[in-house]
C-alpha cells in the first residue's frame, strides 16, 4: 500500500518515531497493508462515511481507510508516542484525518459523530475491546449513531460475541450482541501478522443493528445475565435467588431447573421484562 498511498512503509515509521508497542496499552501492531486493506473492506462501502477508529497505533488501518475513500476518520490515540505518525498521514489527506489523544473509555463517540453514516473500524486494544464494544452496544438510545461495527478482537473473545444458546462460549456478552445486533466473524488473523506477535489468534467481527430489538430494559437485562452466567454450572432457580429465583423463572414460563446456557436470547429478555 505504500505505492498506493505514496506514503512510506509501516516498518520505516515504527523505527523513524521509536515505536515499539507497549503491552501495559495492549498495544499489537498490523503491519501486513493488505490485511489492514481487508479489515476496511470488511466494513461495506466508506464512501462518504465518517469512521471512527481506537488505538491506531502508527495508523496502517487508518491509511487503509482513507485510501478506501472514507469522507473522514476520526482516531481517539492515548498513545502521545503515536501523534507524531499520524500527523503525517493527516498532513497527505488533508481535512480528513481528526486526531483526539485521550482515553477511548471516556470518550463520548456519540457526541462527536456528524450527520451521515458513521462506521467503528478499529484493531482494539486488547485490554479494553470488550468494555467498549459494550458501551457501543447499551446506549439508551437506539438505533445507535453507528451504521456498523468492524472489530478485530481475540479469538476466542469474537466466539463468544457470535455465540448462540448451548455453545460453550454463550455467555453475557452473547446474549447483549445477539439482542441488539447481527453478528459474524469475518476473518482470522495469525499471530505473525502483529508485532510484536500475540500469543493467540485474532478474528475480525461485523455487526449491525438490530433495528428493532426486543424491548426491554438495558438495566434489568444486564443484571439478570450477570446472576445468571455469574453461577452458570447452577440452575437458574440458584443462580437468579437475589433476583427472585423461581417465582421470577415461573412468572417468565421457564423452568427453574434450566441453566443459563441454555436460554435463548427472547428468553432472557422475558425474564429481564419480569423483573
Amino acid at each position: 500500500m505504500a505505492a498506493l498511498d505514496g506514503l512510506p512503509p509501516l516498518r520505516d515509521v515504527i523505527q523513524r518515531h521509536g515505536l515499539d508497542a507497549r503491552k501495559a496499552l495492549g498495544q499489537n501492531f498490523l503491519l501486513d497493508l493488505n490485511l489492514t486493506q481487508k479489515v476496511a473492506r470488511t466494513a461495506g462501502s466508506l464512501e462518504g462515511a465518517t469512521v471512527f477508529e481506537v488505538g491506531p497505533g502508527p495508523g496502517g488501518l487508518t491509511r487503509a481507510i482513507l485510501a478506501l475513500g472514507a469522507a473522514k476518520v476520526i482516531a481517539v490515540e492515548r498513545d502521545a508516542r503515536c501523534l507524531p505518525a499520524l500527523a503525517e498521514i493527516a498532513d497527505h489527506y488533508p481535512g480528513r484525518l481528526e486526531v483526539i489523544e485521550g482515553d477511548a473509555l471516556k470518550t463520548d463517540f456519540a457526541a462527536l459523530a456528524p450527520q451521515g453514516p458513521v462506521k467503528i473500524i478499529a484493531n482494539l486494544p486488547y485490554n479494553v475491546g470488550t468494555q467498549l464494544l459494550v458501551n457501543w452496544l447499551l446506549p439508551a438510545q437506539w438505533p445507535p449513531f453507528w451504521q456498523s461495527l468492524t472489530l478485530m478482537f481475540q479469538k476466542e473473545v469474537g466466539q463468544r460475541i457470535v455465540a448462540q444458546e448451548d455453545d460453550d462460549h454463550y455467555g453475557r456478552l452473547g446474549v447483549l450482541c445477539g439482542w441488539r445486533t447481527k453478528a459474524h466473524m469475518a476473518f482470522d488473523i495469525s499471530p505473525q501478522a502483529f508485532t510484536p506477535p500475540p500469543k493467540v489468534t485474532s478474528t475480525v467481527v461485523h455487526l449491525t443493528p438490530n433495528e428493532n430489538p426486543i424491548p426491554c430494559a438495558v438495566d434489568k437485562l444486564e443484571k439478570v445475565t450477570q446472576a445468571a452466567f455469574g453461577q452458570r454450572r447452577k440452575m437458574l432457580r440458584q443462580s437468579l435467588k437475589p433476583l427472585g429465583g423461581e417465582a421470577l423463572l415461573l412468572k417468565a414460563d421457564i423452568d427453574p431447573q434450566r441453566r443459563a446456557e441454555t436460554l435463548s436470547v427472547e428468553e432472557f429478555c422475558r425474564l429481564a421484562n419480569c423483573l
